[in-house]
């Protein structure tokens, strides 16, 4: 028996997953998201076209650097036809996911700074709190630790 080109396969649920290193689930919930496609056969099982595989890569590299998959929806809707990315695309993709990225870094950075002296919510029980909140200020107005989330 000849052995179809990948480019023309139709490629089954279970390969599709294992390739990808996915659960099967993870597959039917990015289906259910339009993030990937499938269609059903003859005898009603999912099939994938090759390409899949590289839209379930830029999807779980995106995931890594912290970008949601509503984000990654949108971003992979810009692209003609919703067709899946191509060298070019994912360099444009990943400079804005970077930029993300380098926000995230930056937020996480500013916490670690201000965490070790300080909660900042307001709970009076350490020696800085009046330093900070005196009187609990900051309670009238807000809930949680406001003082980190301050630029």
């Amino acid at each position: 028996m000849e052995k179809k080109p990948l480019q023309d396969a139709n490629l089954a649920v279970g390969y599709v997953a294992k390739r990808s290193d996915v659960n099967v689930s993870t597959l039917h919930f990015y289906e259910t998201k339009g993030l990937i496609r499938s269609w059903r056969n003859d005898g009603n099982q999912r099939r994938y076209k090759p390409d899949v595989l590289r839209r379930i890569a830029v999807i779980k590299a995106a995931q890594k650097m912290g970008v949601t998959l509503e984000e990654i929806k949108l971003t992979l809707d810009t692209l003609p036809q919703s067709r899946t990315p191509n060298k070019n695309d994912w360099a444009r993709l990943s400079t804005q996911w970077q930029a993300q990225l380098d926000e995230k870094i930056a937020y996480m950075q500013r916490l670690r700074a201000r965490v070790e002296g300080c909660i900042g919510c307001g709970c009076l029980s350490m020696s800085s709190c009046p330093l900070y909140n005196p009187n609990d200020i900051l309670g009238e107005a807000h809930s949680g630790a406001v003082l980190l989330e301050k630029d």
